[in-house]
Parts: C-alpha cells; sequence; structure tokens
C-alpha cells in the first residue's frame, strides 16, 4: 500500500518525538537538557552567533533563548560577549565544549539506533529525500 504524504509527516514527527524522549534522558547524567545540547552543538558550529541566530536555530523566541542563555552563562557552559554595535556574540567555554562532546557522543548512539536497519545507502536517501522536501516553505 503506498504512503500517503500525511501519513509519511506523522512518521517523521513520531521519529523526532522518539529521538527528543531518548536524547533527554541520555543527555540528564551530563546536567543537560536537549534544548543546552542543541545550543552547545549549534554554537560549536556557528561560534560568535547573535542571540537572535542562536534562537533562530535552537527554534526558540530571542526572549526565551537569552534567559537560556544567562543560564548557561552562569553555569560556565558559554560566554556572552559584547560584538560590533549592539548584538551580543555568544561562545562555548572549555566546559561548554567539553559536555558537547560528550553529548555527541551520547547524540550519536541514539541516532544509530534508530536507523540500525537501514543500509548505508538507504540513510543517504532518506537524508536527501528530507532535503528535497525541506527546500520549499509551504507556508511562503
Amino acid at each position: 500500500m503506498p504512503y500517503q504524504p500525511a501519513e509519511v509527516a506523522l512518521a517523521v514527527k513520531r521519529l523526532q518525538h522518539r529521538h527528543h524522549r531518548a536524547l533527554s534522558r541520555a543527555l540528564a547524567p551530563l546536567g543537560l537538557s536537549l534544548v543546552q545540547w542543541d545550543v552547545l552543538r549549534h554554537l560549536h558550529r556557528h561560534p560568535d552567533a547573535s542571540l537572535h541566530d542562536l534562537a533562530v536555530l535552537t527554534f526558540q523566541t530571542d526572549q526565551s533563548f537569552g534567559t537560556l542563555a544567562a543560564r548557561m552563562a552562569d553555569r560556565g557552559l558559554i560566554e556572552r560577549l559584547p560584538g560590533p554595535g549592539r548584538p551580543v556574540r555568544h561562545r562555548l567555554t572549555e566546559e561548554g565544549e567539553r559536555l558537547r562532546v560528550a553529548g555527541q557522543e551520547l547524540a550519536d548512539g541514539v541516532v544509530d539506533l534508530s536507523f540500525r536497519h537501514l543500509s548505508a545507502t538507504q540513510v543517504q536517501q532518506l537524508g536527501e529525500l528530507l532535503d528535497v522536501a525541506l527546500a520549499t516553505d509551504p507556508t511562503a
């Protein structure tokens, strides 16, 4: 029976929900929430990112990200530095980088379990198909 787009969309959402639950459990011993680890991951990829850029990358509002960033800075996971003009820039601290690496190892294990029954070619195809689906914003 062929899959309907709505069924595929629901399967993607179910997989995302499974990953969120499993990642939250895996990261808890590190003292990290999934959102905090996501911030560390994005800062690794985008050093000196602004508050707004990080809010967008982590699916948060600027206000909620500002609160999160302040808490993470208080814990010594990130630094908040003045940038040119008004924007504040963010960077990982050594502790933040250590937890990012540890969290990445845990995340890799969680995701590997989800795709363990797919071949490398199938994983590649799935990634390419999702890229195509994401290339067009249906709300635009």
